[in-house]
């Protein structure tokens, strides 16, 4: 992109002109911005209002679009968890499992479009879900529930680039930052505990916090290190259909024998399947499997921090950071479903059809078989890092910055599952009083729903995944500093290695589920969801099953491994001035990145490696202009190229994962190119009280090259049919012959086409010292988000955070609410529907403080205070809301204290 003189003295008068419209502006204006640092240095202020205060002085000084969050106190970070402090930024929305927050969603892109770091280099961490909606994570997204928000003291989210800035994050990049001991004068040391309650599993969980810092030899050297453990028990609850769909889209119809009692009217009159009519009840929607949903989840988190700095002299600093993190959950999930996978083996009694005619709302059926599933499932993260980085200055103007650093992170989880088969009896639903959770009876053919004899116990998945990730960066800058000019030039160096690995267990046949069942072992099960009714049933008994039938002994799967190994270096050139412009400052940046990717995925096929090579290469050019029109306005207006890799499981080439009960098979394309994205970002900011903002973003992103997911309904490649025989998880009583039933294929590929995402944020943020008395110490930190990018997935069009805090000396407390629109998870969706939708939920959380003297401080927090439940549902033909999950987590308190000496 070329920017003339005098392109850029028109952007310039425009940016002026549109702020000169904001009300109080003054072109009279004195003041240097010595002056103003120093009036803002003359106020101090502490708790979460001077985190606010000082991440408001982080963003005033950038010279690019930026967000930061900072530490309150030593070892104080504003929440308990890293995604749910970052989730009050403006443009960020969350996705919790298990009640806690784990992934971002930054301006509408997803958790794979935001890059992350960690003291200056990617962060390569690995998490198992901790709900029915998460899964291994062995892509580029990164889970933020792997450390604990004590071990940092600074995040800042990157929204517009810089040359200077490590490539990756379309959306944005979020760094995050250790303490360190130069961060603190002398000694320092903090400890908090706090006792963790839920009001769904009634247990009590601790989680403790410790740090200790000190400085020696006149602050020449340094040492720090922090330490975090804390536990949580978790329980997800509720009720799901693995989706709705019609025997029609499966394929197959309802026995021709059955005539059904009809309630209402259908209003597809011709039902017809492969062209010959069927009859109408046909086309009618009706739950895949109904069932009632458990999660439940055991988890210990340890982090540990230690930080090494030297200072020989004015002229060189050294830092030695090192992190340890260890996660570990033990899982286990109870479902009971009815299978409704071949509709030609169950039978319709009576139907009520739903006043649109297109679902149906009741019914009873005839020979259809319970599944009743049971899972444990254990896992285990570890993550380590070492980063080595130096700044040395060279000369009064030439300053030399390098840094090594390697990360590794592994994700290992087993798993057993078996399923246990009934006998066919009569089954009934009925959604009328509740959309979401219907009724449900079993019978009166006598049958007793609880009897082991009725039951056939059969292994469903006896496995282990393990994820293990590598990455190994260096980096050298050098910056030339003359009066108001910065010149920077650099080159950074990556190479990230992710390897998948499956074990497959020994399977057991088949057996009478007679001494290997056990009473479901919550008798509160469904407490707190309105409506419906989620009855209890039996599960297996693992003890029993380990005991005499199970083994932990796992051979290597080969065939559904794969390796990504992926290498980038890059070079950069960047130009930072400043310079008046009559009564107002022009601060600018200029640069451009060149970037060489390489990566060579390995699978096996056929127990032979095999290996494909991808190359590709990316020009980076970034502009970002702050202008501060007066002492207390700042527009800003950015111009940049990003790109965002496909993610590293989506280039393997392992085989197929194939899910045979729900026919689907998910593939790899090691030949993806990245995104590419060209952005435009104008903001305008007015600073108009001390620790106040009222600002707007408008921000505009043309995806030129992307990813798409190419969903296909056909049968199986027969080179894969003998691998599937021969899977211990494959079942014939699935119906899931891949040589006779279709499969729903997913392919990644490129999309020339692209698309674009824009749309604004607007924040107000202020404490409210204008009021009178008691009044004057409360505030309110608000923004909104406004995105619009057509269907793409993970897109919330709206979304809103609000703080409102009351801060003293002594005490204090805030409530925040978090809000988002539904979102598209998936378009086309599954089984026929148009789109999977998950509803956009609204997170409500409280904390406080108490502050007995300058050393002891005692704290309550509440997570999720309204219990908000979570929902998935389809769109059947685009009019319907079917839901697929809908359950809750319970609410989370804590009480603590914490000591600083």
């Amino acid at each position: 992109m070329r920017l003339t003189q005098h392109t850029l003295s028109r952007c310039i008068s425009a940016i002026s002109i549109g702020v000169c419209a904001l009300p109080g502006y003054s072109l009279a204006q004195e003041d240097t911005p010595e002056s103003q640092a120093a009036v803002l240095e003359e106020v101090t202020v502490t708790g979460f209002r001077g985190s606010l205060s000082k991440a408001l002085d982080q963003k005033r000084d950038a010279v690019n679009v930026r967000e930061s969050i900072m530490a309150e106190d030593i070892g104080k970070f504003p929440d308990l968890n890293i995604a749910e402090a970052i989730q009050r930024v403006p443009g960020v929305a969350i996705s919790r499992e298990g009640g806690e927050g784990r992934q971002i969603t930054l301006r509408g892109f997803g958790p794979q479009f935001t890059r992350a770091t960690l003291n200056g280099m990617e962060v390569p961490a690995s998490t198992d879900g901790l709900d029915s909606g998460g899964g291994i994570n062995s892509g580029r997204s990164f889970d933020f529930n792997v450390f604990a928000s004590e071990l940092f003291n600074r995040v800042d989210i990157q929204k517009t680039t810089t040359a200077s800035m490590e490539e990756g994050g379309i959306a944005g990049t979020v760094d995050l930052y250790s303490a360190k001991p130069f961060d603190y004068s002398g000694f320092k040391s903090s400890l908090s505990v706090q006792d963790g309650y839920n009001s769904l599993t009634s247990e009590h969980d601790p989680r403790a916090a410790f740090l200790v810092s000190n400085t020696f030899a006149d602050d020449k050297l340094g040492a720090l290190l922090s330490v975090a453990y804390s536990e949580r028990t978790v329980r997800q609850e509720g009720f799901g259909t693995v989706r709705w769909t019609t025997p029609v889209i499966t394929g197959n119809t309802y026995p021709d024998t059955a005539t059904p009692v009809i309630n209402g009217d259908i209003a597809e009159s011709n039902c017809a399947l492969d062209g010959a009519a069927v009859a109408p009840i046909n086309c009618l929607w009706a739950p895949r499997l109904p069932r009632a949903d458990f999660f439940g989840n055991e988890q210990q988190r340890l982090g540990v921090t230690a930080s090494f700095q030297f200072r020989p002299n004015d002229n060189a600093e050294i830092t030695l950071d090192v992190l340890h993190s260890k996660l570990e959950n033990q899982r286990e999930n109870y479902n009971s479903m009815e299978w409704f996978l071949t509709h030609n083996e169950v039978t319709p009694l009576e139907i009520t059809v739903h006043p649109n005619g297109k679902q149906i709302l009741a019914a009873t059926f005839d020979d259809v078989e319970s599944w009743i599933e049971s899972r444990v499932q254990n896992s285990e993260t570890d993550f380590q890092q070492y980063v080595l980085s130096g700044e040395f200055l060279l000369t009064d103007q030439l300053t030399l910055n390098a840094m090594i650093g390697s990360a590794s992170s592994e994700a290992y989880r087993e798993e057993f599952r078996f399923y246990y088969v009934s006998d066919s009896h009569i089954y009934s639903y009925d959604f009328s009083g509740n959309g979401d959770v219907p009724r449900v009876s079993f019978g009166p053919d006598n049958y007793d729903y609880y009897d082991a004899a009725n039951y056939e116990a059969r292994p469903a998945a006896i496995r282990s995944h393990d994820v293990e990730r590598d990455n190994l960066t260096s980096k050298i800058d050098l910056t030339y500093e003359q009066d108001q000019f910065t010149f920077k030039a650099g080159f950074a160096y990556n190479d990230r290695e992710v390897e998948f690995r499956q074990g497959n267990g020994e399977y057991p046949d088949a057996i009478s589920a007679v001494g290997y069942t056990t009473d479901f072992p919550y008798s509160d099960f469904g407490t707190g969801l309105d409506g419906g009714s989620l009855v209890s049933f039996p599960v297996a008994d693992f003890n029993a099953l380990f005991s005499d039938v199970l083994s932990r002994n796992f051979t290597n799967d080969l065939g559904s491994n794969w390796i990504v190994d992926e290498e980038t270096l890059a070079a950069y050139l960047e130009f930072t001035s400043s310079f008046d412009i009559g009564s107002m400052m022009l601060r600018t940046n200029f640069g451009v990145r060149y970037v060489a990717s390489d990566s060579t995925s390995t699978g096996y096929l056929n127990g032979q490696a095999v290996s494909v090579d991808h190359s590709y290469n990316n020009f980076l050019p970034s502009m970002n202009f702050a202008l501060e029109v007066t002492e207390d306005v700042t527009t800003r207006l950015a111009f940049g190229r990003s790109m965002t890799r496909p993610s590293l499981n989506s280039l393997n080439i392992a085989n197929p994962n194939f899910t045979y009960e729900t026919r689907t098979a998910s593939l790899g394309n090691p030949e993806l190119d990245p995104y590419v994205s060209n952005d435009m970002d104008f903001s305008a900011e007015w600073y108009f009280a001390e620790e106040s903002l009222l600002a707007a973003t408008y921000f505009y992103k043309d995806v030129e090259t992307s990813l798409t997911t190419n969903i296909v309904d056909k049968l199986v490649d027969q080179a894969y049919w003998e691998a599937i025989y021969s899977d211990p998880r494959y079942d014939a009583s699935y119906g899931s012959d891949p040589a006779q039933v279709p499969y729903t294929h997913y392919i990644p590929e490129n999309d020339t086409e692209g698309f674009t995402v824009k749309g604004y944020e607007l924040v107000y943020q202020q404490p409210f010292t204008f009021l009178p008395g008691w009044m004057q110490n409360f505030g309110l930190v608000v923004n909104y988000t406004h995105v619009s990018a057509g269907d793409m997935t993970g897109l919330s069009e709206s979304s809103y955070n609000t703080t409102l805090y009351y801060e003293t000396d002594t005490f204090g407390g805030r409530l925040s609410v978090n809000s988002r629109d539904d979102y598209v998870l998936a378009a086309p969706g599954g089984n026929g529907h148009e789109e999977e939708i998950k509803y956009g939920p609204t997170h409500v959380d409280f904390s406080s403080f108490w502050n007995l003297n300058e050393q002891l401080t005692f704290t309550f927090e509440i997570i999720n205070l309204t219990d908000e439940e979570e929902r998935i549902y389809g769109t059947g033909d685009g009019t319907l809301a079917l839901t697929r999950e809908y359950n809750h987590t319970g609410r989370q308190y804590f009480l603590g204290a914490r000591y600083t000496f």
